[in-house]
């Protein structure tokens, strides 16, 4: 993985957004096999507190005497070898010049495998009329003024050669009415059509076909950090919570300086 460098205006605007180092592509510290006993242990101990829990110890935190582990549908923890105590949240690392978000970074690299190999065919897309020269991939909520902003600004993003591919993700959960408005976009013939003019707040029938792939689509938005919309992941994992201008998207993708 290589590093990702941003203009110094486009780094000074997310550090002000609060998007600091999630934007920063850094491969981790190559670690080695948890020891088998080590394993052992650390889920033993936590069964003994939460037995209903399924957890995978995955390797050596970046910080000495800690591993990570993994709630199945849950969160990452990071646990003493004797699996005595543990914290959750966000692990960083100090570097020269930057704060690195380690948690962020194995997000991205997940993200970034999941949308190397995912079919695009369940997505509403909208694409440049010329070559694409970047993708955007939007979990969207119809019902989000911030989402509503981002929309109709589609345009601008196409024209400047950004595909933005999007995906469902109503906040307000399943069923929900959101969750009836965006599914009857999908469900529907021409769904960029129905998609827009839900997008501008046009009361739409709702026509919910059971296969729609809503629910699929919420569900891959939590497991990969999804937790508000709209939010942005680029094709190389980074995830971009909340509205940022065309222009910014721009510059992000390395399109204008």
């Amino acid at each position: 993985m290589s590093i990702k460098t941003f203009p110094v205006s486009v780094f000074a605007h997310l550090f002000k957004s609060g998007l600091l180092v999630s934007l920063f592509a850094l491969t981790l510290p190559v670690t080695a096999e948890v020891p088998a006993g080590v394993s052992e242990t650390i889920v033993a101990q936590l069964k003994s507190a939460r037995g209903d829990l399924n957890y995978q110890v995955i390797e050596q935190a970046p910080l000495e005497g800690f591993y990570e582990v993994q709630i199945e549908n849950g969160p990452m923890l990071y646990v003493s070898a004797d699996g005595r105590h543990f914290f959750d949240g966000n692990l960083y690392q100090v570097r020269s010049g930057q704060f690195i978000n380690v948690s962020e970074l194995r997000l991205n690299e997940q993200r970034r495998k999941v949308f190397a190999g995912r079919s695009k065919e369940d997505m509403i897309i909208f694409k440049p009329a010329g070559v694409t020269k970047a993708i955007m991939n939007v979990f969207t909520d119809v019902d989000c003024g911030y989402c509503r902003k981002l929309h109709r600004e589609v345009p601008q993003l196409n024209a400047m050669g950004i595909e933005v591919r999007y995906l469902a993700y109503p906040r307000a959960g399943i069923p929900s009415e959101s969750y009836s408005k965006i599914a009857t976009a999908w469900c529907a013939k021409d769904q960029q059509d129905v998609f827009t003019r839900t997008k501008n707040g046009e009361s739409i029938a709702a026509a919910v076909c059971a296969d729609n792939p809503v629910a699929e689509h919420f569900e891959l938005g939590r497991k990969i950090g999804v937790t508000g919309t709209p939010a942005i992941v680029l094709m190389d994992g980074t995830l971009i919570p909340g509205y940022q201008p065309a222009d910014m998207f721009a510059k992000l993708l390395g399109l204008t300086d």
